[in-house]
């Protein structure tokens, strides 16, 4: 006679592989079975490999199209988490306004590097809707963009003849990267890259340099929990020391203001930066350090 043991192998076995064949994989068939009565979305059974590739919104939008039903919606499975793909931009403007979607699973590096305390990730609610008010009276103003217009367009044109004269070509990449530190450091920290310092410039690519690595590396930890304990890839522990070394550039700077703005008395003029706005915030709306800090460095990387 069987052991209970190895009954419950066996019952374990066959859920795993009536789940492995379940539309959309392992994730959606152990949410369906919590028995919500909603319509399964079509999607492939089984593992899937397509993300893996160079390409892997060619190689969905593909699979949508290949898989019956799967045209406007399709499920799969990564792990344990549970993903859909729009290939319609009437179902992909649904899920961008629905409110369902408003909140979604934090990456592990986005989580160490504190995007969870920024507006792209942070919970739906009070908190969210806070920095979205912020954004859009400060970083977003359309008078801010538009002072910084001129001032981008003639850093811009120098950046030009400066390459042309030394080399006698112009690295576009290069330039626009440059170009595009440049002007969120001085709209939002009221500093150009030319203020820095070689040093700083050098340690501040490094660090955003690092920070889109981190962000875009796959990470097995946050799809299987069991992976996540070992850190397999090594992303906690990258994340948490660039996350160190973030806090103590970022609130430099905000030291720094915060001596300007002690120096005038708490005065401000209108001309701030984006720091010197969440300095001045008061009441309900202002910010802890910490998360002005997360608010800034997401700032540098958006």
């Amino acid at each position: 006679m069987a052991s209970p043991l190895h009954a419950c192998l066996l019952l374990a076995l066959l859920f795993l592989a009536l789940a492995f064949f379940h539309p959309g994989g392992v994730a959606w068939a152990l949410s369906s079975s919590g028995g919500h009565g909603a319509a399964a979305i079509p999607g492939p059974r089984g593992v899937l490999l397509a993300f893996a590739g160079p390409n892997p919104h060619r190689a969905l939008a593909s699979l949508a199209a290949s898989t019956r039903g799967a045209t406007r919606l399709m499920a799969f499975s990564v792990g344990l988490t549970q993903f859909v793909v729009a290939s319609h931009p009437d179902t992909a403007r649904e899920i961008l306004a629905g409110a369902a979607f408003a909140d979604r699973p934090v990456k592990e590096a986005a989580a160490e590097l504190m995007f969870h305390r920024a507006m792209g990730f942070a919970p739906h609610g009070g908190y969210w809707r806070r920095l979205r008010r912020l954004a859009s009276a400060h970083a977003l103003a359309p008078g801010r963009l538009a002072a910084r217009r001129r001032a981008i367009g003639e850093e811009t044109v120098r950046r030009v003849a400066a390459a042309m004269a030394r080399d006698g070509a112009v690295g576009v990449s290069r330039l626009l990267h440059l170009a595009s530190l440049d002007n969120v450091m001085a709209s939002v920290f009221g500093v150009g890259l030319g203020e820095l310092g070689a040093g700083a410039v050098s340690e501040l690519e490094e660090m955003v340099g690092q920070g889109y690595e981190l962000l875009g590396t796959f990470n097995w930890g946050d799809h299987l929990p069991l992976l996540r304990l070992l850190d397999v890839h090594g992303v906690r522990r990258k994340s948490r020391a660039l996350a160190s070394r973030v806090k103590v550039f970022v609130s430099k700077i905000i030291e720094e203001h915060q001596t300007r703005r002690d120096a005038k008395y708490g005065g401000c003029d209108g001309d701030g930066d984006f720091v010197d706005a969440l300095l001045g915030l008061e009441g309900e709306e202002r910010l802890e350090e910490e998360d002005m800090v997360a608010v800034l460095w997401v700032s540098t990387l958006i």
